[in-house]
Parts: structure tokens; sequence; C-alpha cells
């Protein structure tokens, strides 16, 4: 398999709340082509006080090992639709600036996420990642494809 900074063509990405969906998978896949799809969702770091991350705000086991089966089941789809992919779970606090990192390093051209399923004033405290990270990323010239849930 490839080293993790190697350039990809596309980005498959989960703020980690929820599965990669079947159609963003297939889209990943549509868009690479029989080039590479990197894979990445986010384990959730509830807080910290003092700076110092307390151990029950830290993902635990069954999170962990949840994130892993969703990468690794969209590896699995990816590869059988004919795309290269390798993937990866990261731990953070800050899903957006995570994932705009991640693809910086990974030299990706576009990112495939899943719409933000939540509405109205949820949506408004948790964000939309998909259109923020379309803004984030617009001046490193990385397109941001949201698609929508089924």
């Amino acid at each position: 398999d490839r080293q993790p900074t190697e350039p990809s063509d596309v980005l498959l990405a989960s703020d980690g709340r929820r599965d990669f969906s079947k159609r963003a998978v297939a889209q990943a896949a549509a868009l690479a082509g029989s080039g590479h799809v990197s894979v990445v969702t986010i384990a959730k770091i509830h807080g910290s006080q003092f700076g110092i991350p307390h151990p029950g705000l830290l993902p635990n086991k069954q999170e962990l090992d949840d994130r892993q089966r969703w990468v690794e089941r969209a590896i699995k789809e990816l590869r059988r639709r004919g795309a290269q992919a390798d993937g990866q779970v990261a731990a953070t606090r800050k899903a957006r600036k995570k994932i705009a990192g991640i693809a910086r390093v990974r030299g990706v051209r576009t990112i495939v996420i899943d719409e933000t399923p939540e509405t109205g004033l949820r949506r408004m405290i948790e964000g939309d990642l998909g259109k923020d990270l379309g803004r984030k990323l617009r001046k490193d010239g990385i397109a941001v494809e949201i698609v929508p849930r089924a």
C-alpha cells in the first residue's frame, strides 16, 4: 500500500458521526476512476481541561473500532469498484481543521463528503462540515463534493 503522505486524487471524508453512505463511496470511486482514494473519518475528542485531555473525553475502544470498520468497509468497496484506496481514523477535537490538513498533506483535488443531515438550530450550532470545508479549501484549489443523503 501507499504511504499516507503520497498524493491522492480524492479524499472520502466523514466527521465521525455516521458511516459513509453507499452514494458517497460510489461518487468517490467514480471521481477517482482507477486513481487513488484516501478515506478518513474522525474519532471525536470531546474536550479538555486546562489543555490536558481527560481520559473520559477521549474516544473509547468501541468508538475507535467502529470508525476503523467504517474505513475498512469503504476501502473494500472502493477497491471492488477499481480504485486504489487507503485510509485512516484521526482523533481530534476539530474535525474541519483535521480533514482540511489531511487533504492538503495528501494533495487531493476533491473531497467527497456526505451532506450534514441536521437542520435548523442544530445545524446552525454544529455547522455544515461540507460547506465549511468548501469555503476553507477554495483558496487551495480543492473542490468539495457534497453527496445528498438518500
